[in-house]
């Protein structure tokens, strides 16, 4: 019996995306809102050289992180709408690992100190517990979903957050540079970072952000979710 199928043509086969989710730091302080960026480094596979916001996909820890405050049940819901099957806490999940994601890339820790130090974290998220940081998840607003297209090198299926820099409670510095998976990272009003080298979703995802943030981030919004669909591109609400 074959093992399998031919490199060939598991090569045309669509790689199953994986569950990913990327935050949005943004500053109100000034006269223009700003969001924070990062170069992704141009030795990777995966966009590279491109300016993205940061994330990643879900690791085993996320799961069992404690945190200090809930997503609000808005997102809650709107996070298992159209998966099939969606995992136990699936929610709370994708928002522990875009914070893990930003504090790996950035050095941000997003949460509070006002409730001390975890006991115990789990693999990942030990830089929490040195710095006294538990992750607020109520600081989270839900803005979109994308899944990358058909053959590409890696798929996601991505979930972007935003929170507000003052979430911010501690930053570990060392985290850009030459070798890391950002080579820069700055804060960027929305007019300058339609300018840079954008993936095309990521540029789709700002549009989505200014309308909400004009809005407030009000409750009870739909939510985007971008797809292809046979060639197509999709967007749809949740």
């Amino acid at each position: 019996m074959p093992d399998g199928p031919e490199p060939a043509e598991r090569a045309r086969k669509p790689l199953r995306p994986r569950d990913a989710a990327t935050l949005i730091v943004l500053d109100h302080r000034g006269r223009a809102l700003r969001l924070l960026m990062g170069r992704r480094n141009a030795a990777l596979a995966f966009m590279p050289g491109k300016f993205v916001f940061p994330g990643g996909r879900i690791e085993p820890g996320d799961r069992h992180m404690p945190v200090a405050g809930a997503l609000p049940a808005y997102a809650e819901a709107a996070l298992v709408r159209r998966v099939t099957r969606p995992p136990h806490h699936l929610g709370r999940a994708l928002a522990l690992a875009a914070i893990r994601e930003t504090f790996e890339e950035t050095g941000l820790l997003l949460g509070t100190r006002d409730y001390g130090p975890p006991e115990t974290v789990p693999a990942g998220w030990e830089a929490f517990a040195a710095h006294g940081v538990r992750p607020d998840l109520e600081a989270l607003h839900l803005v979109a979903r994308a899944i990358t297209p058909p053959k590409r090198v890696r798929r996601f299926d991505t979930r972007f957050f935003v929170a507000d820099r003052r979430a911010v409670a501690a930053e570990a510095p060392g985290r850009v540079g030459e070798g890391a998976e950002f080579t820069e990272l700055a804060w960027f009003t929305l007019a300058a970072a339609r300018k840079l080298d954008l993936p095309a979703i990521t540029r789709a995802i700002l549009d989505e952000l200014e309308a909400q943030a004009a809005a407030g981030f009000a409750p009870h919004r739909p939510i985007p979710f971008h797809y292809e669909r046979h060639g197509r591109r999709e967007r749809v609400f949740l």
